[in-house]
């Protein structure tokens, strides 16, 4: 695509997704979104826009709308905040029985942004029950990279030794958490990463983690739902708390 200027606006009329560009030929390739709809028009599917590319300032711009890309073969880039969001308020954590033991007995150790690269990069392959591929492609790699430099995207690595075994990675924008993905190569080994993330963020006065789409095995921690306006306007009110969960 080719646009004139450093700006693309995302937006929707009349129930039409669309990308909208200024002025003369210029590669588009790069170029920060500066604008998208407000997340409250997403279509049934939960899709805000589609276009635009994974350069930072369009993932801020997105996480703080509590809007995030799923990319999809074959169609330009999607962004996505469902009707019904995923979250895990910390008050209503439920270990399980047979995960606290593991947690009291294992011999694992845990670290943050020790090597957010390969968590990412296996969290890409790793496979999941009815999934087929992945959403987590090169350019998503690049782009959550690239954004884990400048401090926005981070890890929890479990560690078997020097061999990582387990990790989970996601977003901070203003003190609000969006886990994006886990893996495991041990039992166990990515649910206890994510009780060491949840720890971490409550010490830092954080009570609740957006997991976006909610699965049966974070049900089973006490993950729930909560509509699309509940969503936002629990974020809104996190963000203006200001707190700093990575330093």
């Amino acid at each position: 695509m080719m646009w004139d200027s450093a700006k693309v606006i995302l937006g929707s009329a009349s129930g039409e997704l669309r990308l909208e560009c200024r002025s003369k030929p210029f590669q588009c390739a790069g170029v920060p979104v500066v604008a998208f709809p407000d997340p409250r028009s997403a279509n049934a599917e939960g899709i805000v826009a589609a276009g635009g590319d994974l350069h930072p300032e369009s993932l801020l711009l997105a996480y703080r709308q509590g809007i995030f890309p799923w990319p999809v073969e074959g169609l330009p880039l999607l962004w996505f905040c469902p009707a019904e969001r995923g979250l895990l308020q910390f008050s209503e954590l439920h270990i399980p029985r047979s995960l606290a033991r593991a947690r009291r007995s294992t011999t694992l150790r845990f670290t943050i942004d020790a090597a957010f690269v390969d968590v990412i990069r296996a969290c890409a392959t790793s496979r999941r029950p009815g999934q087929e591929g992945t959403w987590i492609t090169p350019a998503v790699i690049s782009a959550y990279v690239r954004f884990h430099r400048l401090g926005y995207a981070h890890s929890v690595e479990a560690w078997q030794g020097e061999r990582l075994v387990g990790g989970v990675y996601g977003v901070d924008v203003d003190g609000a958490f969006a886990a994006e993905s886990m893996f495991y190569r041990e039992p166990n080994a990515s649910k206890l990463a994510l009780l060491y993330l949840i720890d971490h963020l409550q010490s830092r006065g954080l009570d609740w983690l957006d997991i976006q789409v909610l699965t049966p095995h974070l049900a089973r921690l006490g993950a729930r739902t909560v509509t699309r306006d509940a969503f936002l306007e629990k974020l809104e009110r996190t963000r203006a708390r200001g707190l700093r969960l990575f330093e």
